[in-house]
């Protein structure tokens, strides 16, 4: 009694954590008012206050919730603002469990969970809203939210989140709602479960048996959506013929006037285009839905399309137009707040690549540390695959080889099938590296288990196999006649950059056949379609055979091309600098694990809580959570709180 900060008080205990429980109930509580007693009790089921939530939850006019909350703060009763403003604020974990167990009677608890619940659905927080109606058990209500909150959280690619709500729902109620099965059928397949998905379109075809369509306004659109869905499907799961048979579908079934799914289906009929290697059709449909989608106000979309866009320029080997497209793209994201820059972080990491194939260390750095930065935040599925793998070449490049292949072996862990095609997959990146190991048996071994031949027929879904392949077997001659398809295929859908990554693959292999002159000459082919963009890794990750051939080449000083190849010539004598920000230890690189108490608070360092605020929900003192933080940071390989946080989300410790 008579303590006046009841926070630094409860830093003081040492007895058991009985007595800390008896304290905070006979000691804090017991001495309010009634009408106290009844606000704490009742508000303890929100996980965050504000007055007018609090007066919705009380229905009391004569107590004020903003003056309550105010008061409550100033005699340090166990709450914590969240801004600056003290709108927004919060109980002590603790504290707040403990007025739940004392509230006690279920039915209070529901009743007060949908006040909850309707507050925060007339205010916009959807999410909110679906949490209290679960924690009510209205699963009716919650399912109604969960249908009113997809295309909001679906355009702002949060459908995992939004995921994880409708697996609270019931299943037996689930399948009784037609539109909320097609919804949870388009979540699973953004996260690459296509099985599910196609279970959940199957749900919501029964319910529609029977319906009348025409005068069910909220039933008509879905056998359009359930075709849209399934023609997403079957281009993840490279079906050309199921894509086009329900995007066609789809497109009958859409209105006209309905351009936003009208631009959905014509996207995948554009990716059937990518996936066949006709990258300049398959640009021009994306940038005609990404003109429409600018009409209809959809900028985080187009902002979304234009990384698919730029990344068929980096396959043409247009290099400079991929930088503008992610720079335009960039710049249009800072005018549409968090939501779009946020998914930018695509964008950076492919900015990264380009300043690295030219040679710019400087600025490849300065990207690979934003996109870094914006990955903690973006809910782009493939962000983590696609992480992986430009960490996994970077060591490649530094000669880190078993770094790399680990690397890549989380990649493949992580990866979740989009409908941006594979063209890279994983199980060929690793035998490429274990040529450069000097373990062709492993290369062989993939290459048996995907029954891989010199004479296959080509197609682009295969080409980057087809060339590891032809790594594999360098010295065959009959690698030549493979080659020699590839290229003539690639010529003949412009795709440069494909032409510039076989002709350097021929290079090597007239040069290891023992066939200079085809090889000086398939180089010379090479560098010619390199210069005006720039290329400078794709002559140096070949190492020092390729710098050989170029000094070779570059004999002749009268060559238009002497110029470059003098440029790769001294590019190939300096140090390859492993990346700032490339992942440097992986799960086993732990030296001791964590305790079960780091474990505790290293979940508090994710939350917006500060230091005091940490050790005031562990019940410790402020030392012990610095020391405990220390500890983690060493434990992790980091030396900060935001790099200990991604750390532990690379190590699935949360």
């Amino acid at each position: 009694q008579g303590h006046q900060d009841t926070a630094s008080f409860i830093h003081s205990f040492t007895g058991s954590q009985h007595f800390v429980l008896d304290y905070l109930i006979e000691e804090v509580l017991g001495q309010q008012s009634e009408s106290i007693q009844t606000f704490l009790l009742r508000t303890s089921i929100l996980d965050r206050l504000c007055g007018p939530l609090c007066d919705a939850v009380l229905l009391d006019s004569s107590v004020s919730g903003q003056e309550t909350l105010e008061n409550l703060e100033h005699a340090n009763l166990f709450i914590v603002p969240l801004d600056s403003e003290r709108r927004w604020y919060r109980y002590h974990h603790l504290f707040a469990e403990l007025l739940r167990q004392r509230l006690g009677k279920p039915k209070e608890f529901a009743e007060f969970h949908l006040r909850a619940s309707q507050w925060h659905e007339e205010n916009g927080d959807l999410g909110a809203a679906f949490h209290h109606a679960i924690a009510a058990g209205d699963f009716v209500q919650a399912a109604g939210l969960a249908e009113a909150a997809w295309q909001g959280m679906n355009e702002s690619f949060q459908s995992a989140a939004w995921l994880g709500w409708v697996k609270k729902l019931p299943d037996k109620l689930i399948r009784t709602m037609p539109v909320l099965c097609t919804q949870i059928a388009q979540a699973f397949t953004d996260t690459g479960e296509l099985e599910a998905s196609e279970l959940r379109l199957q749900d919501a075809e029964r319910c529609l048996d029977g319906s009348d369509l025409a005068n069910e306004a909220q039933l008509k659109p879905l056998p359009a959506i359930i075709a849209l869905t399934r023609a997403y499907n079957a281009q993840v799961q490279s079906d050309p013929a199921a894509t086009v048979k329900y995007a066609e579908l789809a497109l009958q079934l859409i209105p006209e006037d309905d351009f936003d799914q009208r631009a959905r289906a014509t996207t995948i009929l554009d990716v059937t285009h990518w996936a066949s290697g006709n990258l300049e059709s398959a640009i021009r449909g994306i940038v005609d839905s990404m003109e429409r989608l600018t009409q209809l106000g959809k900028h985080v979309m187009v902002v979304a399309s234009s990384f698919a866009v730029a990344d068929l320029l980096v396959s043409l080997g247009s290099l400079s137009e991929a930088e503008r497209t992610y720079q335009d793209a960039i710049q249009l994201a800072a005018q549409h707040g968090p939501e779009a820059e946020h998914i930018t972080a695509h964008h950076h990491l492919g900015l990264s690549m380009i300043y690295r194939q030219r040679g710019d260390d400087t600025l490849a750095a300065h990207h690979l540390i934003r996109a870094d930065e914006l990955g903690l935040q973006t809910t782009l599925v493939d962000w983590q695959y696609r992480w992986h793998v430009v960490q996994a070449q970077l060591k490649e490049a530094a000669g880190d080889l078993e770094t790399a292949l680990a690397l890549l072996d989380e990649a493949k862990r992580v990866y979740i099938q989009t409908l941006i095609p594979d063209l890279r997959p994983i199980a060929p990146l690793k035998a490429c590296i274990h040529l450069k190991q000097g373990r062709p048996d492993k290369a062989r071994v993939w290459a048996a288990e995907r029954g891989l031949s010199l004479a296959d027929e080509v197609s682009y879904l295969h080409e980057f196999e087809h060339l590891t392949l032809a790594r594999l077997e360098i010295a065959n001659p009959l690698v030549n006649t493979l080659l020699t398809r590839l290229l003539q295929t690639a010529e003949t859908q412009n795709r440069r950059g494909s032409v510039l990554d076989i002709l350097v693959v021929q290079t090597l292999a007239y040069e290891a056949q023992g066939n200079l002159p085809q090889a000086l000459a398939a180089l010379e082919s090479a560098l010619a379609l390199a210069e005006p963009e720039g290329y400078v890794r794709i002559f140096l990750d070949e190492g020092e055979e390729m710098r050989l051939l170029i000094k070779k080449q570059s004999h002749n000083r009268d060559h238009p091309l002497s110029g470059y190849a003098d440029k790769l010539l001294a590019a190939f004598t300096q140090p390859v600098a492993a990346p700032k920000s490339a992942i440097l230890h992986l799960k086993s690189d732990m030296i001791e694990p964590l305790s079960e108490r780091e474990l505790e608070v290293l979940k508090l360092l994710r939350t917006d809580l500060n230091g005091p605020e940490i050790a005031l929900d562990c019940m410790v003192s402020l030392n012990t959570i610095r020391t405990h933080t220390q500890n983690i940071y060493a434990k992790l390989g980091v030396n900060n709180r935001r790099a200990a946080v991604r750390r532990a989300e690379e190590l699935n410790l949360y």
